[in-house]
């Protein structure tokens, strides 16, 4: 739309709008966090799990040689070979499994939060667009992520291979050492290449969350226009509003003028103020303002009275205090007195 209408997207995204692209599954997230935290916590697990890992290798290897020794190749007896074989494979690596699955669903869920869309799954005829296929391997997110994991090849292998530089003297004297400790070694160097490989991909991780951020916040952007429409939509057109309030309002003054002949006196200011009071002792419990106005409404009020002979009672104190009464509302209590007087020589006037 912005395209469309020529207007830049200057404006920052609306609540709403933010909403509505957290629905759609379209949400700022970075895989690289996700790569950084797997890798980072297989090396820390493999830091305390290692010996206890080889102790069982160990084991494995020398019951896996008693076996061979006395082994029968059966059909029946090389089925329950791999079903043993398998089943130590699972007793040694479900702590893996088990990290990858944790790791790889709170690197999401602490970047995205609590999230399920199914809109994600809609099928979409413009994503079938071949065209529109093809220009996503030129975009500009084509190109940032070309040269990101070129970046990050090229970083690591360059790490790896300095790494593996500095320990080359010492590589020279394996062969004079026993098998052990070339293991040892060999096993030492590598853990120090993911260590640092572990590094390199946390920062590229920090690079690569905010770089995505603030992608997805130029995304979200919104041109005037759109404020505008959005505006209309979710608060609807002023113009409209204001002309259903007009229309609300003379309604609520028709059904108040049309209460004024039930009233039992009209209290006025005398000219700029009227408030119609009712009182009918088996259905109220106090007096109620039926009807109120100012000005030229007040002027309406006593036309109605007149046309129906209600009295007509000049108080200002009392018609000023009455006026900050709502219609319906039974007079308040410090008015009682005053109101009572004027309602007991309205009674007198009727009986005379």
């Amino acid at each position: 739309m912005a395209e469309e209408s020529g207007q830049e997207r200057t404006e920052e995204a609306t609540a709403k709008r933010r909403k509505d692209f957290r629905e759609k599954g379209q949400v700022s997230q970075s895989k690289e966090v996700a790569t950084a935290a797997l890798l980072t916590m297989s090396l820390l697990l493999w830091t305390f799990y290692a010996p206890s890992f080889w102790y069982s290798m160990e084991d494995v290897f020398a019951r896996l040689l008693r076996l061979m020794a006395e082994f029968e190749a059966t059909p029946l007896a090389v089925v329950n070979l791999a079903w043993s074989l398998g089943g130590v494979a699972i007793k040694l690596l479900w702590p893996v499994f088990l990290l990858t699955l944790v790791v790889g669903f709170l690197s999401s869920f602490l970047q995205v939060g609590p999230l399920f869309s199914t809109k994600v799954f809609m099928p979409e005829l413009s994503k079938f667009d071949p065209i529109k296929g093809m220009a996503k391997f030129v975009s500009k997110r084509s190109a940032v992520e070309l040269v990101k994991s070129t970046a990050k090849i090229a970083l690591i292998a360059f790490v790896a291979y300095k790494t593996v530089a500095n320990e080359f003297e010492a590589a020279l004297t394996l062969p004079l050492l026993e098998l052990s400790q070339t293991l040892i070694f060999l096993g030492n160097t590598a853990y120090l290449v993911l260590a640092k490989t572990c590094g390199i991909m946390i920062a590229l991780a920090a690079i690569d969350f905010a770089f995505s951020h603030y992608e997805m916040e130029q995304k979200m952007k919104m041109t005037k226009q759109e404020i505008k429409e959005e505006f209309k939509e979710t608060e609807g057109d002023p113009q409209l509003k204001a002309r259903v309030r007009s229309v609300q309002q003379e309604m609520a003054r028709k059904r108040m003028m049309s209460e004024v002949p039930k009233a039992d006196v009209i209290i006025t200011n005398p000219t700029h103020l009227s408030i119609a009071i009712s009182y009918q002792r088996a259905e109220m419990d106090a007096p109620k303002i039926v009807a109120k106005g100012a000005d030229h409404l007040a002027f309406r009020i006593r036309e109605i009275a007149k046309e129906h002979k209600i009295p007509i009672m000049e108080n200002k104190p009392v018609a000023r205090a009455l006026y900050k009464q709502e219609v319906g509302d039974e007079i308040p209590e410090e008015m009682f007195t005053a109101v009572a007087e004027i309602l007991a020589y309205v009674y007198g006037l009727k009986k005379r």
